[in-house]
């Protein structure tokens, strides 16, 4: 496998709490393409959701924004590790996606994202956002080293392939 193009809309962002898994120390290649600068050529759902106040970019192309993100070339190593946080394809999937650099009139290109394919009819009502950042209108993201220990328990709230657990 070759190196893929990674649109990354969310936590993996420059500035963002898991953007550390972006740094070369971890493994593998990962380094910003061009400029780095990139937003989605189809409008999608970017919306805030679950008890950790994470992002999700919904799989349902013309609604919401024109998506504002970073592109990265990462190599398969790399990619192994981001898959493991998102927990592809369990939970996130990557799929193909248009995105145009340096802002809507640069050059387009084809790169892939995580998307939440199988989410909640509820999360379609919530704020649609053009932009990211870990602190939503006071809704602060919680990353995975500050959640309780099973957080596989929370992903009913957002999908519909996982039923609430026992308690």
């Amino acid at each position: 496998m070759s190196n893929i193009l990674l649109f990354v809309y969310g936590t993996l962002k420059s500035g963002e709490p898991n953007h550390y898994l972006m740094k070369d120390e971890l493994g593998g290649t990962c380094e910003l393409f061009k400029s780095g600068k990139a937003v989605t050529v189809m409008k999608y759902p970017l919306v805030v959701a679950s008890r950790f106040n994470a992002p999700y970019l919904l799989y349902l192309p013309d609604q919401g924004h024109h998506v504002e993100g970073e592109l990265y070339e990462v190599d398969k190593t790399r990619l192994e590790i981001l898959d493991g946080l998102e927990a592809h394809p369990e939970f996130y999937e990557r799929h193909k996606v248009h995105v145009t650099l340096d802002g809507t009139s640069g050059p387009e290109v084809e790169a892939q994202a995580y998307f939440l394919v199988k989410y909640r009819s509820y999360m379609l009502d919530l704020p649609f956002l053009k932009s990211y950042t870990s602190n939503v209108e006071g809704k602060r993201y919680v990353s995975p080293k500050d959640r309780p220990t099973g957080t596989l328990k929370y992903w009913h709230e957002v999908h519909t392939s996982h039923e609430k657990p026992e308690q």
